[in-house]
């Protein structure tokens, strides 16, 4: 995921303009611009969501799996990226785990702020890619639900 210039977290993508360009076509050309080292094809095609608000848009979501050189290039490419920097603050990874606190890990990763349907497509990226066992990422998602424990105020004052 990519940490985006408002502090939001999302997915490297862009606006395709389908009159020029077909889903695949505009969005490797959007992350050439961003990446620049991956190319995604139909076949990497996950799902479609519409966000609702005043600007309505639909978001399409492709997922591919990378090897550990593959990802390491990746993030290289990012940090010279004509974005980096401006629109883009840098990559971020998901961690897939939970510490035995049961809110280290995923459950806080899922407390960040997200674009759009970013949460969405993450979460159900995790669930049918199948890298997060589907009761433990429930479990990760519920912990995010339940109410933080207020902070003691050690510094003695009145």
């Amino acid at each position: 995921m990519q940490m985006r210039f408002d502090g939001l977290l999302g997915f490297p993508g862009g606006f395709v303009d389908r009159r020029y360009w077909s889903l695949e076509d505009g969005l490797n050309r959007v992350l050439g611009l961003g990446l620049g080292c991956v190319r995604l094809t139909e076949a990497d095609y996950l799902c479609s969501h519409l966000t609702e608000g005043p600007h309505r848009v639909v978001a399409h979501f492709y997922a591919r799996q990378l090897t550990l050189e593959e990802l390491h290039t990746i993030e290289i490419s990012a940090v010279h990226s004509r974005d980096h920097g401006m629109e883009v603050m840098g990559m971020v990874r998901v961690p897939l785990y939970t510490q035995k606190d049961r809110m280290g890990g995923l459950p806080n990763f899922l407390a960040n702020s997200f674009v759009g349907t970013a949460k969405f497509q993450l979460l159900f990226a995790l669930k049918i890619l199948n890298m997060v066992p589907e009761e433990k990422l429930a479990e990760a998602v519920a912990a995010t639900q339940r109410p933080k424990k207020a902070a003691i105020d050690h510094s003695g004052g009145a």
